[in-house]
C-alpha cells in the first residue's frame, strides 16, 4: 500500500514518504465484482504477488463499472416490456440502448483517467497511516486556515451572479479514525435556491498539512434531497483521508485527496505558486494555483488559487467556465 508516514522536518513542515504494506482499499460494491472478475479460485491477487496495485484496482473499478452499466440496460428493457404500445416501446428500448453505450464509453473513459493516474502515483497500494496523536486541534495552515466562526463567501462574478456558495466553518466536530476533525458547512445556492449542503471533515497534522476525513453531501432538487452521491467517511469501507492542503506545497506535487474506489477520487496537483489574482476580496499575488481532477469524472478539471492567510480566492471550471470569487470574508 501507499503509507503517507509523516517525517517532521521542523515544527512547521513534513516529507511525505511511501512504504509498502498489505492492501487495505476496496468497497463493497467493488469488493463484490472484483471477485467475480479479478480473482480465480486458489490463485493470489496480481498486487499480492508484487503487482501493481493501483493498476489492480482500475481494471477492477473498470469491470465493476461495465457490469453495472449492463445491470442497468438489462432492468431498463425490463420496463420497457411493460409499454404495450409497440411505437413507444421500440424508443423505450432504442433510448436503453444509448443509454448503455454512453454508460460504456464512461467506463472506458474513467479506466483511461485511472490508469494515467497511476503512472504517476505508482504501484503501490494506498492506505494513510493515521496517528490521533499526530493531529491538532487548530487548522492554521497559511493557505487554508479553518478557523471556527469565520465563513467565506463566494459568488459566480462573471456569470449572471445566479450562483453562490458559502462556507462556514463551524464549532462542531466530528472524531474519525480517532482524530477530531474540523466540520466546515458547504452549501451552494442557485438563484436564491439552495441546490447542494455539504458537511466536510478536515484535521491539520503537527507538520501542518491539512487532511481531507470526509464528507456528507447531499444534492438538492425542490428542497428535497434526491442524492447522496459523493459522500465518505475515512475508515468506512476502506476509505481513505488525503491531504487536502500540503504544508509545503511544491510545483509538481501530485496527490489523493480523497480516496474511495468509486465514489471519491479527487486528484490535485501543484502547477504554480507565482499567481496574481483579483477578486472583490482584494488583489494578491505569489498565490498558491492547483489542478484538481477526479477519474470519476474524467472531462472535468478545475483550477484553485489561494493566498496566504487568506486561503481560497477562486475555483475556475475550465469546463462550465464557472468563476467563483471570493467577495467577502466573516468572522464571529
Amino acid at each position: 500500500m501507499q503509507t503517507i508516514v509523516l517525517t517532521a522536518k521542523n515544527a512547521r513542515t513534513a516529507d511525505l514518504r511511501i512504504q509498502h504494506a498489505s492492501n487495505g482499499f476496496r468497497t463493497a460494491a467493488v469488493l463484490a465484482v472484483g471477485l467475480a472478475f479479478l480473482f480465480n479460485v486458489g490463485k493470489q491477487p496480481a498486487w499480492a504477488k508484487g503487482g501493481d496495485a493501483c493498476k489492480a484496482s482500475a481494471k477492477s473499478a473498470s469491470k465493476a463499472c461495465t457490469a453495472g452499466a449492463k445491470s442497468d440496460y438489462s432492468l431498463a428493457l425490463g420496463i420497457c416490456a411493460n409499454i404495450a404500445d409497440p411505437a413507444a416501446r421500440k424508443a423505450c428500448q432504442d433510448q436503453a440502448k444509448a443509454d448503455l453505450k454512453d454508460a460504456q464509453q464512461t467506463c472506458k473513459d474513467q479506466s483511461a483517467a485511472r490508469q494515467s493516474a497511476c503512472s504517476r502515483l505508482g504501484s503501490a497500494t494506498f492506505e494513510s497511516s493515521i496517528n490521533p496523536s499526530n493531529f491538532v486541534a487548530t487548522i492554521d495552515n497559511p493557505l487554508m486556515p479553518l478557523i471556527p466562526g469565520t465563513t467565506f463567501v463566494y459568488v459566480d462574478q462573471p456569470g449572471t451572479g445566479n450562483v453562490s456558495n458559502l462556507v462556514t466553518v463551524t464549532d462542531n466536530t466530528k472524531v474519525i479514525l480517532g482524530v477530531t476533525c474540523v466540520e466546515v458547512h458547504d452549501v451552494v445556492f442557485v438563484d436564491g435556491v439552495l441546490s447542494e449542503d455539504t458537511r466536510d471533515w478536515y484535521a491539520q497534522d503537527t507538520a501542518s498539512n491539512v487532511w481531507y476525513f470526509g464528507e456528507n453531501s447531499q444534492e438538492l432538487v425542490d428542497g428535497l434531497p434526491v442524492s447522496l452521491e459523493g459522500s465518505w467517511t475515512a475508515g468506512v469501507d476502506g476509505a481513505q483521508p488525503g491531504i487536502i492542503m500540503e504544508a509545503n506545497p511544491t510545483v509538481g506535487d501530485f496527490y489523493r485527496q480523497e480516496y474511495l474506489l468509486g465514489t471519491a477520487e479527487d486528484i490535485a496537483e501543484v502547477i504554480s505558486f507565482s499567481e496574481s489574482v483579483m477578486v472583490p476580496f482584494g488583489s494578491f499575488n505569489n498565490c498558491l494555483k492547483t489542478e484538481e481532477t477526479s477519474p470519476l469524472e474524467p472531462d472535468a478539471l478545475e483550477h484553485k488559487f489561494y493566498a496566504t492567510g487568506v486561503g481560497n480566492l477562486l475555483t475556475i471550471d475550465e469546463v462550465t467556465g464557472e468563476h467563483l470569487e471570493l467577495v467577502q470574508v466573516i468572522a464571529e
